[in-house]
């Protein structure tokens, strides 16, 4: 039932391909996906080789970075350094608005993809917070929406406080609904349900479901709920007299980092599960990082999910708060 999911996703980002960069030419994997990619319609990709980087370009984007982050202590002659990263220069191009999304991270580390995202893109004034979350396809799965369950964070935020737990929620949750076309059912999780259990990991487990429903009242989200509760209908009719989510969770939210990668890695071996992403939260323009022990089918799949991302901001101006013109990009600095 996952794979029909997959399809989708890969016809809906058919139906508009985007502009994706990849700035990670010398991995193999990237060059197959991007064949792939290209022959099948799922985007318009495009490589980005130390050898493309146009040096007034650089300039240009190096001036912007240090404009932006001048006030967090970035220097022109750091903004010129970083530009010699291309994964710097391909994350102003999306800023710019020269490409539509970007993947990465093949060959490099989260840290890396993180900190160019983190450095250079724009991020959302409501959130105020950069995570990540997999989309987790797993066969002959009866939970979630035919086997497809959002996990987050994963990759990003080692130990999140209640008010980072209830954004980490919402981004989750509407990347969900943006990409299913599904309403989202969110389980914040723990080692207790509803009172089982006390103690100060569980009180920040409680205290974020209210923080999460402070930030979108319109999202389906409960917890703390053990990951039973959340997922098999039968167990959350024993623990629990009525939720909107408990049994029917499609979005999982880990309380620790620790228990967000452990969980996703464990899925993906033991459950033969397809572990898309991570795909990064929290700004506007849509990057995602791959794992370094992604397949050339995760790259294709992360891409689809890219161009997806892409579709639904160019229908919502309200999501631009900076839209940069490709002219004044080039002339104005």
């Amino acid at each position: 039932m996952y794979k029909d999911v997959i399809d989708r996703i890969r016809q809906k980002a058919m139906r508009d391909p985007k502009i994706i960069i990849f700035p990670e030419t010398e991995d193999r994997r990237v060059l197959k996906a991007v064949e792939i990619i290209r022959s099948e319609g799922i985007a318009q990709p495009l490589l980005l080789a130390r050898e493309d980087i146009d040096p007034f370009q650089k300039e240009q984007f190096a001036y912007l970075l240090y404009e932006c982050r001048k006030n967090k202590g970035m220097t022109l002659e750091k903004a010129h350094e970083l530009m010699e990263d291309h994964h710097f220069y391909a994350a102003m191009m999306l800023r710019c608005g020269f490409v539509d999304g970007m993947v990465t991270g093949a060959a490099h580390s989260t840290a890396v993809v993180m900190r160019a995202a983190i450095y250079c893109l724009d991020i959302n004034d409501r959130i105020g917070l950069v995570t990540s979350a997999f989309l987790m396809a797993i066969p002959n799965c009866i939970y979630g929406e035919d086997g497809v369950i959002c996990f987050a964070d994963c990759g990003v935020i080692p130990d999140p406080t209640s008010g980072q737990l209830a954004k980490i929620a919402v981004s989750a949750a509407q990347f969900f609904q943006d990409i299913m076309d599904k309403p989202a059912r969110v389980a914040m999780l723990s080692f207790s349900t509803k009172g089982s259990a006390e103690g100060t990991w569980v009180s920040k487990v409680r205290e974020s479901v209210e923080m999460a429903k402070d930030l979108k009242k319109d999202f389906f989200i409960d917890g703390e709920l053990q990951l039973d509760s959340a997922l098999v209908p039968e167990v959350a009719a024993l623990k629990l007299k009525q939720s909107d989510v408990a049994g029917q969770a499609n979005v999982l939210i880990f309380p620790s980092l620790d228990a967000g990668n452990i969980g996703y890695k464990l899925t993906e071996r033991l459950a033969h599960a397809r572990a898309i992403g991570p795909i990064i939260l929290g700004t506007h323009q849509p990057c995602s990082d791959l794992s370094r022990g992604c397949s050339v089918e995760d790259i294709v799949d992360c891409t689809a999910l890219t161009v997806v991302r892409a579709q639904k901001r160019s229908l919502d101006p309200g999501n631009l708060s900076i839209n940069f013109d490709k002219h004044y990009a080039y002339t104005n600095f």
